[in-house]
């Protein structure tokens, strides 16, 4: 081939034009390099709809690059000769095209990053590895803001981020008043009320043939296809996004927390999944959530609640990640070490709460950010389990994660496994909080107005048995005061009554084969009664505790 100036190499979660790596693309001298590798797909055994999003999401960012005349060398999964690696496929392209660099955007994920780091010394041409421009914090800044700070609070980060981007401020105030409308962000949905529907896409050719493509060569991973319904194209990303400035938004802040059985989505924007890969950027549609309450078109309390997890959210744990990895990964402040319950594959517990939340994220690959924290993490820390094995479940099932903002939401906000670098306190609740807030408990086979005894709602004793069992830790932060008086209070009978209780329950959980990549022969988890999957796998003992 005709030797050429620069080799692109584009990352599949970098599918913007505005990426670093193609600021300067010359359509005449260069070409952009885009693989599927197995790798990728198979270093966790990614939910089928996350592996598919990505494909589709790839192939037709690059058919749109070559409508613009860019030169695309593009490496399917079951091309001839494909490698399965990052490492190899650049090797082979860089002996293919013979270029004079090779320029790429620095990667989201820590293994990927010391991937790059080898790739200097074992390319024969220079590696141009540049910041990743879509973030709203450069790495770099954030590193400086956090300096050698234990505590890193996202409170005072957001306020921050909100005087340097200048949104939803007035001169130097905050609009409103006020920094954040949170206590207005915590109302159940009202009985009867009837949430919009999500926005969601039929798969086009690409998808279809990329659909098959998994199935066929993924069909034992976690996840259904049949609903796969999400934007694949940056034309209609917006579009949904649109649609939720529209009928999401204005009621977005009032039921961010909310919860309700058969309805997943609610009032979210789902966008997370094309905002990680690139399809959206979080300047855009903090730019456009906020035009929408200066126009009217949405209250402030929804606006802020919105912006705050992207402006706040999103770009505290990105530079979180950054700033303290890669020991961050290895804390266990609560020394949780009990397996993953196999339930949490399977969604086969009388626990309703789980069952629904877990069922709802093998159909749809998602489950709002209350889901994450309220129920199956809630369950996590009450239960002790041990912070890799959960952060690995959080990294295989959502569509939208990636271990940058993965690992620092389960690690630190979740499980308190960092010890309170991130949360001033752990996020601990019994059933009364996932009752207020959701419909779960009506048709659940426990009784969450039951402390212990038989039918007792599990979320009850796990939730005194932790405070019991960590209280050397918790009992003297500031934030834990008024359940700690209670328990105080509570006499030593019941005391040792609640962890028999938990201890039994704890004991009887089933946890089955593991989903690390030492254990890929996992099997694909076992149907719940009365649901059909087309690719239900073979019965597996399954814990119905």
């Amino acid at each position: 081939m005709i030797p050429i100036r620069t080799l692109r190499f584009l990352l599949g979660d970098q599918l913007t034009r505005r990426i670093a790596t193609l600021t300067d693309l010359d359509p005449d001298n260069d070409v952009v390099l885009m693989v599927e590798v197995r790798a990728e797909a198979t270093y966790v055994r990614h939910h089928k709809q996350k592996i598919a999003f990505l494909f589709s999401a790839m192939r037709h960012f690059a058919a749109e690059l070559e409508a613009e005349g860019v030169t695309v060398d593009y490496v399917r999964l079951d091309a001839p000769g494909n490698t399965g690696t990052f490492t190899d496929e650049l090797m082979r392209a860089v002996a293919r095209h013979q270029p004079a660099r090779v320029v790429v955007t620095e990667p989201g994920e820590w293994r990927v990053w010391e991937m790059m780091q080898a790739w200097r010394d074992a390319c024969a041409v220079p590696v141009d590895i540049r910041d990743d421009n879509r973030f709203l914090c450069p790495r770099a800044a954030f590193a400086d803001w956090a300096g050698d700070r234990r505590a890193l609070r996202m409170e005072t980060f957001y306020r921050g981020m909100r005087r340097r981007t200048g949104l939803l401020m007035d001169g130097g105030e905050p609009t409103g008043g006020q920094w954040n409308f949170d206590p207005e962000n915590r109302k159940a949905l009202p009985k009867g009320h009837v949430p919009p529907e999500r926005m969601g896409f039929a798969p086009d050719a690409i998808t279809d043939e990329v659909l098959a493509l998994v199935q066929a060569e993924f069909g034992d991973h976690f996840g259904d296809l049949d609903a796969f319904a999400w934007p694949v194209t940056r034309a209609d990303a917006l579009a949904a996004f649109k649609h939720f400035l529209a009928v999401g938004l204005p009621s977005f802040g009032d039921y961010q927390d909310a919860m309700r059985s058969g309805a997943p989505f609610l009032y979210h924007a789902l966008i997370g999944a094309a905002l990680n890969a690139g399809l959206l950027t979080p300047d855009e549609v903090c730019r456009a959530a906020e035009r929408a309450y200066r126009d009217g078109a949405a209250p402030l309390h929804c606006v802020e609640g919105f912006i705050r997890q992207i402006l706040g959210w999103r770009e505290y744990v990105r530079g979180l990640y950054w700033a303290r990895m890669p020991g961050y990964a290895a804390s266990n402040a609560l020394e949780a070490s009990r397996d993953l319950p196999w339930f949490y594959w399977s969604g086969e517990t009388d626990m309703n709460c789980l069952a629904q939340c877990i069922a709802d994220t093998r159909a749809n690959a998602y489950a709002h950010h209350i889901q994450r924290l309220m129920v199956t993490g809630n369950f996590a820390l009450l239960a002790g389990l041990a912070p890799a094995q959960v952060e690995e479940w959080y990294l295989v099932v959502y569509a939208d994660a990636y271990e940058w903002v993965e690992l620092p939401n389960v690690h630190g906000m979740v499980l308190w496994a960092d010890g309170g670098v991130m949360g001033s306190k752990p996020y601990a609740a019994s059933g009364a909080y996932i009752n207020r807030m959701s419909d779960y408990c009506r048709t659940c086979a426990y009784d969450v107005a039951k402390k212990t005894g038989p039918g007792a709602c599990p979320f009850n004793y796990l939730y005194w048995n932790f405070m019991i069992t960590h209280a050397d830790r918790l009992s003297g932060n500031p934030r834990m005061a008024m359940p700690y008086r209670n328990l105080a209070r509570m006499d030593p009978e019941r005391r040792t009554e609640i962890q028999a209780e938990a201890t039994r329950f704890l004991d009887g959980l089933g946890t089955g084969p593991s989903a690390s990549p030492s254990h890929l022969d996992l099997p694909v988890p076992p149907r719940r009664s009365g649901r059909t999957r087309k690719d239900s796998g073979k019965p597996t003992k399954a814990s119905r505790r």
